[in-house]
Parts: C-alpha cells; sequence; structure tokens
C-alpha cells in the first residue's frame, strides 16, 4: 500500500497570512482576473455613493449594468459586506468586479483564520489597493474595476470612506463620496444633502436621493423600479457590524422619496440643503 503523496509546497509555507499570496504560488491562473470569457466581463457596472453617520457609514449602489448602449441586467447587486465591519462597492467591468469581491472576502477571512485576529480597517485598505495593482493590465486596456471600500474602524471608533484610482491608489474620503459614470451627479447631489453627524435612517435617504439624481442624469446609471420591485441595494455600517438591508427596508424609503419626488422633481427643497454642513 503506497502512502498519500505530501501537500504541494505552497501548503507548507510559513511567514504569510495573506490568502492572496498563498493562491499565487498555489495556482496563480486562478488570481489573474483574466479567465473570464470577454463577453461576461462586458457589461458595466455604476453607481456607488458612500456616506458617514453618526454611528458609522451607509453605502447604496443602483442595480443597472450596462453594455454599450445596452441594458445588460436590470438587477445586478454592487454592494457586499466584505467582512463583520466592512463593505465593498463596485463600479466598472461587473465580470473583474465580483471576482476581485470574492477575493477579497476570502482574503479577509483567510487574515483572520490565520492570525486569530481581523485586519485593521486601514489593513483592509491597504490589502484591496493591492489586489488593485494586480489588476493594471487589464485596466490599461479598459476593462477597469473601480471598488469604494468603507466601514467602521473600532479603534477610533467612526466610519471611514476609502475610494481608489485604477492603479491602486488609495484615498480617504471625507464625510462622503461616489464612483461610477453618475458619481458626478451623486456627489453634487450629496454636497446639498449631506449632513455631518446624520442619523442612519437621514444618511439612508440621501444615498437614495443622490442615486435618484445621478439616474435623471445618467442612462448608465438605473432608477428605482417599483414595477418589477428592483431598488438600490443600501448597506449599513456601525460598532454592532455591517449588514445589508433587505427589499422591505427600502421600499417604503423609495416610496416616500418618490412621493417627495411628485412634488419637487428635481430634489428636496434647497432649504433643507443649507443644514448640509452643520
Amino acid at each position: 500500500m503506497t502512502s498519500s503523496p505530501g501537500l504541494p509546497e505552497p501548503y507548507r509555507l510559513t511567514g504569510t497570512s495573506s490568502f492572496v499570496e498563498f493562491l499565487a504560488a498555489l495556482h496563480p491562473e486562478r488570481l489573474r482576473l483574466t479567465g473570464v470569457d470577454a463577453s461576461s466581463v462586458a457589461p458595466h457596472g455604476t453607481t456607488i455613493v458612500a456616506l458617514r453617520t453618526s454611528d458609522g457609514v451607509v453605502m447604496a449602489g443602483d442595480r443597472r449594468a450596462t453594455m454599450g448602449n445596452l441594458i445588460a441586467q436590470h438587477d445586478i447587486e454592487k454592494v457586499f459586506a466584505a467582512d463583520e465591519h466592512s463593505v465593498i462597492g463596485i463600479a466598472g467591468t461587473a465580470g473583474l468586479a465580483v471576482e476581485l469581491v470574492r477575493i477579497f472576502q476570502v482574503e479577509l477571512e483567510h487574515y483572520e483564520k490565520i492570525e486569530g485576529v481581523p485586519l485593521s480597517l486601514d489593513g483592509k485598505a491597504n490589502r484591496l489597493a493591492t489586489m488593485l495593482r494586480g489588476n493594471l493590465g487589464l485596466a490599461l486596456q479598459g476593462l477597469a474595476v473601480v471598488p469604494l471600500f468603507a466601514g467602521y474602524d473600532l479603534a477610533r471608533g467612526t466610519g471611514r470612506i476609502f475610494s481608489y484610482d485604477v492603479t491602486g491608489g488609495r484615498y480617504e474620503e471625507h464625510d462622503f463620496y461616489a464612483v461610477g459614470s453618475g458619481s458626478t451627479f451623486a456627489r453634487g447631489s450629496l454636497k446639498k444633502l449631506f449632513r455631518r453627524a446624520a442619523s442612519t435612517d437621514d444618511a439612508v435617504m440621501a444615498a437614495l436621493e443622490a442615486l435618484y439624481d445621478a439616474a435623471d442624469d445618467d442612462s448608465a446609471t438605473g432608477g428605482p423600479d417599483m414595477a418589477r420591485g428592483i431598488f438600490p441595494v443600501v448597506a449599513v455600517v456601525d460598532a454592532q457590524g455591517a449588514r445589508v438591508l433587505r427589499d422591505d427596508e427600502v421600499a417604503p424609503r423609495v416610496a416616500a422619496m418618490l412621493t417627495g419626488r411628485s412634488l419637487h422633481p428635481d430634489g428636496p427643497p434647497s432649504d433643507r440643503g443649507g443644514e448640509a454642513s452643520s
């Protein structure tokens, strides 16, 4: 009876708690995001917004994916829980972005299992930047992934937001930010609606309003679809953890927003916006 062969060399290596480094040594071809058929990476997803609250962070994304001038999907999900206290939103090439999120989620889980403690929020943001740099070759060919990362910093006791460029550059944003083709319009909306130390409920409404404004001016951003029951994906992160709101939690908020829009099609009255920086 012959003995079973030993584990491959990468399994016996020590000194790293990074799943990405382990996978690069064992199966580097699986780490490259080029193993996706071109037809599946063609769709693009937008728009993602994030804003700080008195308790943490709110992130929201629309549900439309486009392929040129066509709508490729009406109900794609672009906001995910990265781990217990952080969330990630994706814009750019949808197929690659979803793969990046999956690897990032495993990376954070792997680190915690190996080290016995979770990464700090800065450490998570840095790991994501490193992964993006590995996709630079595809980004230069137009298959870019531009995530938005946010979480609750347990050490500081506050919510934080991080944006990235296609080269892996990491930037911490103050108060709010948006990425994607509708980001210019969403940020313009948030400039009026954002209030420091706002409650989570108020921040969720501001995020929904910003996405609606983006959809109003950007054809690649989808607004809420009441007929199909398709609503933006909204995630909340605070000291208790990260959670994605259910559709039955988002639906009444969307209905209230649309009722307001029937009275003020261009958004809430300016007197609300005057409190944006108070």
